[in-house]
């Protein structure tokens, strides 16, 4: 592999204050580092002021440069003996007071040092008590000149900036940047631009293929919208560019086939808020949870549950996850401790999904005992407990969406109705596709907004139903068999849906 020197990182940064004008942070970084800049706009035009004798160039030129003290001694040297010859005697004994440079000659080579006093109180000028050897102010302007010029060097201006757009130009020939997209150098992300109008998706523009045997179970876009995240039957968990429907081989391990992967199928996802953190969750009851950019397994919980892992999600602050299970209990967990803090039970039956409140206070959990319940993260003790079906018969409840900028949530029952309930349990609104058999609705999820409802059902399609009015807009044939569950990304109208037919498509307004 290319290996980058550190010093020439720090090179880069220097020239970049100093182009910028940051001559404090520019010297602090030279300071810490013990790394010198040492570079001049032209090596020829500072050596021929030196040469010359254009002292103010030259000294305006040295601060920004470090150089021996040695050479910086014979310099200041020069410079006051000029002064000198000019009869600038009081310019001469203020140098030779203040200069760091000449006070250092002062204590580490006297002689030289008393040599200048002595020429500074001399009534007259001659440059034979001056220069020794024969030497002139010209043979000593060139030798100065000479041992300079090993010191410093000229390079072009602003390499920072070239070297990162001749990097993101690569990244864009390899496909790894799609054509005109923004990309964010600090987080090393592309900049997702918030589409403006909460549009539902109806185009088909990519269908990722899974092999003959497997499928996608689950999948996920992340919290900054840069990544959507599969899990699948066989076990691989894999990172997806939704603009191209294509892995993503920016990521090195993708891109040397080192793929994040389980033993068994693996069931859930869930993100961090940071879109940092990815905890997958499998058939076995095991957790993962992994580093994204780097494909790592930062911590496992082998016996997280007796069953399957249904959900996943993680907490606010992001130091816990709560999953659930076909065990009937959800649990949570501690990322820093690896180590399961608090149960919660009171299913009888499955539990098919949970998630946060938005605010993070509440935890909802929904069950195939028909149950939909609310939990105080916390004491892990259930707050509310419902059937939302108004007969209160045992339907299962498949997911609970949150409706962004409200405190109510959408419940998805294995029917073809959902309902819009507060957290107590208090039906707000019946949304129904009218279909009596043969359309119940697998899963669910809410647009961006807030606007839209999607709904996935055992016939194929995809209904969006308008959540203000609950009347029926859209209905889209997605796959050929039976779905399995949909997502929306988080900035953009683009939506996941996968199914059993080992397909999982993008969607587009």
């Amino acid at each position: 592999e290319l290996e980058v020197d550190a010093q020439d990182v720090v090179r880069l940064m220097l020239q970049f204050c100093k182009e910028n004008g940051l001559k404090e942070t520019m010297k602090a970084l030279q300071d810490e580092s013990k790394v010198a800049l040492n570079t001049v706009e032209s090596v020829e035009g500072f050596l021929g002021d030196i040469q010359s004798g254009n002292w103010d160039l030259v000294l305006a030129a040295c601060q920004n440069l470090q150089l021996p003290v040695k050479k910086m001694m014979d310099l200041h040297e020069q410079i006051a003996m000029e002064l000198l010859e000019l009869r600038e005697m009081d310019v001469a004994r203020a140098m030779l007071r203040q200069s760091e440079c000449l006070l250092i000659m002062k204590r580490e080579e006297p002689n030289r040092y008393i040599k200048l006093e002595s020429l500074c109180a001399s009534p007259t000028w001659d440059p034979r008590d001056a220069y020794e050897g024969g030497a002139t102010k010209e043979s000593r302007r060139s030798e100065i000149a000479k041992s300079f010029s090993t010191e410093i060097s000229v390079v072009p201006p602003s390499r920072l900036l070239v070297l990162l757009g001749q990097a993101l130009k690569w990244q864009q020939h390899q496909g790894m940047l799609p054509p005109g997209s923004q990309f964010d150098i600090f987080k090393g992300t592309t900049a997702t631009k918030p589409d403006e109008y909460d549009e539902y998706p109806t185009r088909n523009t990519h269908s990722i293929k899974f092999g003959k045997k497997t499928h996608a179970e689950c999948a996920a876009f992340s919290p900054n919208g840069q990544y959507l995240v599969s899990g699948s039957l066989d076990g691989f968990v894999e990172v997806w560019d939704h603009e191209t429907g294509k892995l993503r081989k920016d990521l090195k391990y993708q891109a040397n086939d080192e793929l994040m992967m389980h033993e068994d199928a693996v069931l859930s996802i869930a993100w961090s808020k940071d879109s940092e953190l990815l905890a997958t969750g499998d058939q076995s009851g095991k957790i993962k949870v992994w580093k994204v950019k780097t494909g790592q397994c930062v911590r496992k919980f082998e016996k997280a549950h007796s069953q399957g892992i249904t959900c996943l999600c993680f907490s606010r602050d992001g130091t816990q996850i709560c999953s659930s299970s076909y065990d009937a209990c959800m649990r949570m967990h501690g990322l820093k401790s690896g180590k399961m803090l608090k149960e919660m039970r009171g299913h009888t039956s499955y539990i098919n999904h949970c998630v946060y409140s938005i605010d993070g206070l509440r935890i909802i959990s929904s069950g195939s005992d028909g149950y939909v319940k609310v939990w105080d993260p916390k004491s892990g003790e259930c707050i509310y407990s419902f059937r939302p079906n108004p007969a209160g018969q045992e339907i299962a409840v498949n997911c609970c969406c949150c409706i962004p900028k409200t405190d109510n949530l959408i419940v998805c029952d294995r029917s073809s109705t959902a309902y819009v309930v507060t957290m107590a349990g208090q039906v707000v609104k019946t949304i129904s596709s009218g279909k009596k058999t043969g359309g119940d609705f697998l899963n669910a999820c809410v647009s961006r907004m807030g606007s839209w409802l999607y709904c996935l059902a055992e016939d194929q399609n995809m209904y969006v139903f308008n959540i203000q009015d609950g009347k029926l807009e859209q209905i889209t044939k997605v796959h050929e068999r039976e779905p399995i569950g949909l997502c929306h990304h988080p900035h953009r109208n683009v939506m996941a849906t996968f199914a059993d037919d080992g397909q999982l498509k993008l969607w587009r307004a």
